[in-house]
């Protein structure tokens, strides 16, 4: 036997107009009972990978050891691998399709110590149609592991090497400015950018400090403050959130409204030269992947 854990740590897309997260839930607590079961979030938007794994790193560090479930897998029913990864030495153990979805928080965990491919049958449930693997596989794979069933009871050992990488966009450094992705916009239209302290204090210098930002045709002047209310009226501010990135917001509304933005558009971060700040609209609208 291996390891038993208490808490299950849920993230998926599945939303709550449907039956699927109860479904999900139900068959947990068949095999495992004892299991008390947090959901992170079943907001993520529907086939978003990205956005899954995203969410999942910036929960990582703050979840109780045990079992994480996460599923967010436009993949169900292909080719694509099926893993429990542990990590820590066996202090969290990950389940979830091989899609790039849990690499991101395995990353931010210090990688895996042990990975395998879930192709032993005898925990899964039996199905009529292979398309809720949530409920068939992940699920009941997650409560054994709870309940201490070894890895290696589930399947084909794998490399930790080959699963697959998660897609994690870098901001980069041109001679107009810093070029940043938006990352993720919260239900309060704060706006995450892919940008850390130390490269936000490069451009826009200490608290009080101003740059430019451009974002497809608009053009508008920020401040860097540590506080919402900090932020003058009608102006953009920048701050280091609580996950230490970088983000756009304005005080009491939406700066996701104001800017017309959406995770995955792109940002330019430049330093103010000697020009007064200015507001100059173009055309807007959302930068399309080439």
């Amino acid at each position: 036997m291996g390891r038993r854990y208490d808490t299950l740590s849920f993230l998926s897309d599945y939303g709550t107009d449907d039956e699927f997260v109860g479904i999900v839930h139900s068959v947990i607590r068949s095999i495992a009972p004892h299991l008390t079961t947090v959901d992170i979030t079943h907001g993520i938007p529907a086939h978003d990978v990205r956005a899954g794994g995203l969410t999942l790193a910036r929960s990582a560090q703050y979840l109780c050891p045990g079992v994480v479930l996460a599923v967010v897998d436009p993949g169900v029913a292909t080719s694509r691998r099926a893993v429990v990864v542990e990590v820590g030495d066996g202090e969290s153990v990950l389940v979830g399709p091989d899609n790039g979805l849990l690499a991101p928080a395995v990353a931010m965990v210090g990688g895996a110590s042990r990975a395998v491919s879930l192709t032993c049958a005898d925990y899964h449930l039996s199905t009529p149609g292979p398309t809720f693997a949530g409920r068939d596989i992940f699920a009941p794979v997650a409560a054994h592991v709870a309940n201490g069933v070894d890895l290696v009871e589930f399947g084909e050992d794998v490399d930790p090497s080959t699963l697959l990488p998660g897609v994690m966009p870098v901001a980069t450094t041109e001679d107009d400015g810093l070029h940043t992705e938006v990352l993720w916009v919260d239900r309060f239209g704060n706006i995450q950018l892919n940008v850390g302290p130390d490269e936000l204090s490069d451009i826009v210098g200490q608290i009080g400090g101003r740059c430019q930002i451009r974002i497809s045709g608009l053009t508008r002047p920020a401040v860097r403050v540590v506080a919402f209310d900090e932020v003058p009226a009608g102006s953009i501010g920048l701050l280091v959130d609580s996950y230490g990135l970088a983000t756009l917001v304005v005080d009491r509304a939406s700066a996701a409204m104001d800017l017309v933005v959406s995770a995955g558009d792109r940002v330019v971060l430049a330093p103010v030269g000697d020009e007064p700040d200015a507001v100059t609209k173009v055309e807007l609208g959302r930068n399309e992947p080439t």
